[in-house]
This record gives structure tokens, sequence and C-alpha cells, in this order.
């Protein structure tokens, strides 16, 4: 095959040329956005999941979604050694930009950048490192507006007043989140807050945000209401048939078929994650010589997509992790051996170790801050990679 017309795109966040398996999603956020504009109550929504099951990708789809539908909307994406505000200030700018130019009231649009002003130039005295963002605009900051330095009560000003500017045109705000898990506690409560009153207002304006398995556990601890605020959506492995059409879609672009032995095999070694069913697909495609792809070719072209998946989508993450934390990782493997990696609890980590749970507190909270393992349920593990623990115990061999 011809690797230039290789139709296959295993990216971190690259959307795939067939988006498979995620129509519903897509139908309901369609709903959501007519809903909104339309004045009717709609709730925000959260996606989660393990890495590499296209939540990235599902989130920017969401977006254009409403892009298509001339909303204003930003993205962003959350990290834990970084504050809320500025990274927010910047995209509500974007959506406002997106909008402002339509408006037919100039002065609306200058009060509007007044108030977000304002609320990022308040950064400055909460990072210590000094704002490294400045609005682009003429307009001078609003005082007494989205400025007190209460987070939650200066995004409710801020997002009243950008929804009413979209409002006008009969569209809404649309704030993308990734990797929410990552925002402070403190920081989550406020978001969560914020969203409730602007849900009451009916003002449209709606947070997407994706994260995590444990996504949703740190949003309902931070608001015990957030379980009802957000439409929350579990972004998993393709069944089987998705995970062919993946395949199949950009295949029959160029001409291409598989056997259907070689989609079985395919199957089995991706489990229908979709960034591993892009890797396979690459090099497979790449090792093929003629139509339709045999099952010969695949199990000639696995050992380079697993050596691909083994440096760059496993082995980046495992090099992030101190001696300890490789040592707590290496004993999940093991002991997740007999039940396909599924949870195990600390306590079992400690014991494998010989040590206790708390000493090995350190090595767990700097795993889950790495984002290397999760908690969904008090005293139990995970890890937030499919087919880690298997590639760790291969490592062992």
């Amino acid at each position: 095959m011809d690797p230039v017309r290789n139709p296959y795109a295993p990216g971190a966040g690259q959307r795939p040329p067939e988006l498979a398996g995620r129509d519903r999603e897509l139908r309901q956020f369609e709903v959501t956005l007519e809903r909104v504009a339309a004045g009717r109550p709609e709730r925000s929504m959260v996606l989660s999941g393990l890495r590499g099951v296209g939540k990235t990708v599902l989130l920017n789809a969401l977006r254009s979604l409403a892009v298509k539908r001339a909303w204003g909307t930003g993205k962003i994406e959350a990290r834990p050694d970084q504050s809320l505000r500025l990274p927010l200030a910047q995209a509500v700018h974007a959506a406002v930009r997106e909008v402002s130019h339509r408006h037919r009231d100039p002065e609306r649009v200058d009060a509007v950048a007044g108030v977000l002003k304002s609320f990022a130039l308040r950064a400055r005295l909460e990072d210590r490192k000094g704002v490294r963002w400045h609005p682009p605009t003429d307009v001078p900051a609003t005082k007494g507006r989205a400025d007190s330095g209460d987070l939650e009560l200066d995004m409710i000003e801020l997002f009243t007043d950008v929804a009413e500017l979209a409002g006008d045109l009969g569209v809404g705000i649309g704030i993308f989140i990734d990797e929410m898990q990552d925002i402070p506690a403190p920081e989550l409560a406020a978001l969560c807050g914020a969203v409730h009153e602007i849900s009451q207002q009916g003002a449209p304006l709606v947070v997407v945000g994706a994260g995590l398995p444990h996504l949703p556990v740190a949003l309902s601890a931070s608001k015990s209401y957030a379980e009802r605020l957000f439409r929350y959506v579990v972004v998993d492995r393709l069944p089987r048939d998705m995970a062919d059409r993946a395949l199949l879609v950009p295949a029959s672009t160029e001409d291409v078929d598989y056997a259907s032995d070689a989609l079985d095999e395919l199957y089995r070694l991706t489990d229908g994650y979709p960034y591993f069913v892009q890797a396979y697909g690459k090099v497979t495609w790449d090792v093929a010589v003629d139509t339709p792809i045999s099952v010969s070719d695949v199990h000639e072209a696995s050992p380079e997509a697993e050596g691909e998946l083994a440096v760059g989508f496993f082995g980046a993450r495992y090099d992030r992790a101190t001696p300890a934390e490789r040592d707590y990782m290496r004993t999940m493997a093991e002991l997740g051996a007999d039940n396909n990696d599924a949870s195990v609890t600390t306590a079992q980590v400690a014991d494998a170790l010989g040590r206790k749970p708390q000493s090995l507190s350190p090595a767990r909270d700097g795993l889950i801050k790495k984002g290397l393992v999760y908690s969904s349920e008090r005293g139990t593990v995970a890890f937030t990679v499919p087919h880690f623990g298997k590639f760790l115990r291969a490592q062992k061999a």
C-alpha cells in the first residue's frame, strides 16, 4: 500500500478520518445547542473515560458543532499547577471575538470587553508569576464587575454578560475544558457554582468538560448538586461493529478492503480502543502489499505497532514516574494480571510490597497527580491508560 495515502491518524487528540461510535453523543449535543439557543433548560456536559478512548477528539467535534451554529466558543486545557482564571479569560475572549463582530451595538460589545478585561487582570493579584496575557482591547477594565477576587462570583458575572451578548444574536457561548480533573478542587467548586447559577438564569452558555474516569467523583465532591448539574457521558472503547467501521470506511476511500479474519485479529489486539485502532491500522496499512488486507499482514505489523506504543504511548508515561511510583505501578500490574487490570485496593498494593498503606501515600498521590492512575472509590486505584498493566508485565518478562 502507498504509505502517502495511509488514511489512519494515531495522534493525540487528532480526529480520525471516521469518527466511529460517537453518533449518539453528537446528535444529543446538537439538541442541546438548539434548546439552549431557544431559551430551553438544558444541562452542561461532562465526558469521562480512560486515555486513548477519544475524549479530546469528541470534545473538539462537539465544539465544531457549536461553531457551525455560529456560537461563540473557547477551549482550554486545565493544568494542576495553574489557576483557572487566566486560561478561562482567554477562552471567553475567543468566544466573545467570534460573536462580537456580528453584533450591531458596539457600545454593548465594549461593555462586555471591559468586564472580561477586569476578570483577566484580577489574575495579577492571584498569580505570583504575574499576568502573562493581557486582553487585546483598548477598552478600559470595568471596575466593580467580575473583579472581586471571589472566583465563583466573578465567573457568574462574566458568564452572565457574555451569554447575554450571544443571546442578542440568537446563539450561545460554549466553553470547552479538557483535562478537567486537573482543575484545583476549590476552583472546580467555583466553576460548578457558576454553572449552576447560569443554568438557573436560563442564560445561553454551556460548559463541556472532558477528563479521566474519576472526574464525576471530583465534581460531586466539590458540590453536592454536581451530579444533577451536568449530563455525564462515559466515553468507552468501541464495540466490534464500530471498530470495524473505523478501519473499513477510511480504507474504502482508497478502494482497499480487509479480510474478515484480519478484522478479527485487529479487534483482539486493540480491544476496540480508538487510539489503538488507529495505531494498528496505520502500521498494518504500511505493511500490506495488496487488498484485501490479510491476517498475515496484521501479524507482520503487530510487533511494530506494539513497539511504537511501548515508546510513545506507554513508555513516555512510565518514564515520568519516580522509582517509588514505578514500584507501585508494577505491583498494581501484577495484582491485576488475573482481573483484566481492573481496580485494586491500596491495601493489596501495600501488602504485596510489605509496607504500611500510609507509607505509600506519596507514591499513590504522585501517580494520581501525573494522571497515571485514578481512584473512583476510596481505597482503590486503577490505571488511566488501557493495557498499561499488560505493558508493565511484558517489561518485567
